[in-house]
């Protein structure tokens, strides 16, 4: 059974910086890509970042280019996602996936508090 668990989430304030962690078990993910997604209460869930299997080739939404950074460690089978110069739209539930060439899996979300 796959799993995935986040962590790193909470409260910060405007401009802050906060690093998110998932951790995958249940599998072998080192040919898997990982991604991060966030859903706002009320929004649709939107894309923020993805990284392939070689760690290579990161890919960010606009918004967070330049203050977001994606990593892995295949080691520990992690996927982080470095968040700088937060604001107030940041707010949301962050969400980790992790996808090979059959399956897809999603974690149950971190949250993540922007106050301003």
């Amino acid at each position: 059974q796959v799993q995935l668990v986040e962590s790193g989430g909470g409260l910060v304030q405007a401009g802050g910086s906060l690093r998110l962690s998932c951790a995958a078990s249940g599998g072998t993910f080192s040919t898997s890509a990982m991604a991060w997604f966030r859903q706002a209460p009320g929004k649709d869930r939107e894309f923020v970042a993805a990284i392939n299997w070689g760690g290579g080739n990161p890919k960010y939404a606009d918004s967070m280019k330049g203050r977001f950074a994606i990593s892995r460690d295949n080691a520990k089978n992690t996927v982080y996602l470095q968040m700088n110069s937060l604001q107030s739209e940041d707010t949301a539930v962050y969400i980790c996936n992790v996808r090979s060439v059959a399956d897809s899996n999603w974690g149950q979300g971190t949250q993540v508090t922007v106050s301003s």
